[in-house]
């Protein structure tokens, strides 16, 4: 069973159906007897890190997933959800993240061309990095199309990189460290790709 935990910030109920639609079990929930039952977690996020990062915080949630994702559980965040699992976001000031993957959430702005539109929204090619194919992969090949809907990115991560995107310049699209995963990408968006990527997350 997955908890796909609900802090009132993210695309809840198309990562649930995604998911059964896959056959994998899983379960919409701020309940930490219930967290604490489930195999796996994911972290969904749409919206300001700020605002996300303070309703994840409201009653320990946050700290409670953290202890959680630090005892060995699975835990994959999604967009905003997988910036929250940095150390911190420069978005609209700078604001703490949950600090299970060194490195920032930057803009993406000074990274592209002037004549590139923000936020980069569309489907892009992944380039997978570190040598073989990721675990998260395994369904997929490199050069497959996911779906992205952002304005910053993670940086200051190198070594937690598994795949990035070409978008005038390549940009930070998914992470690993252990058993932490993270898609700047919406995998429930991205089709039979990314329907192939939470296969592969709920197999681990």
């Amino acid at each position: 069973m997955i908890a796909i935990i609900d802090y009132g910030v993210g695309n809840l109920f198309s990562l649930c159906s995604s998911l059964k639609y896959i056959g994998h079990s899983a379960v919409i929930t701020n309940d930490r007897i219930v967290i604490k039952r489930c195999d796996k977690m994911l972290l969904p996020g749409v919206g300001a890190f700020a605002d996300a990062a303070k309703k994840l915080r409201e009653g320990g949630l946050g700290e409670f997933v953290k202890q959680e994702a630090i005892s060995g559980k699975p835990l994959l965040g999604v967009c905003l959800g997988m910036q929250l699992l940095f150390e911190k976001s420069m978005e609209f000031g700078e604001h703490e993240g949950l600090g299970l993957i060194s490195g920032a959430v930057m803009p993406i702005k000074p990274r592209i061309p002037e004549d590139y539109k923000i936020p980069h929204i569309g489907w892009n090619a992944l380039k997978f990095l570190g040598g073989g194919k990721p675990a998260l992969f395994k369904h997929i090949s490199e050069g497959d199309h996911v779906y992205f809907v952002h304005s910053y990115h993670a940086e200051q991560c190198a070594g937690a990189v598994i795949a990035v995107a070409e978008y005038g310049a390549e940009l930070t699209a998914a992470v690993a460290r252990g058993n932490i995963y993270g898609t700047q990408f919406h995998p429930e968006k991205s089709g039979e790709v990314g329907l192939n990527i939470l296969r592969a997350y709920a197999e681990l």
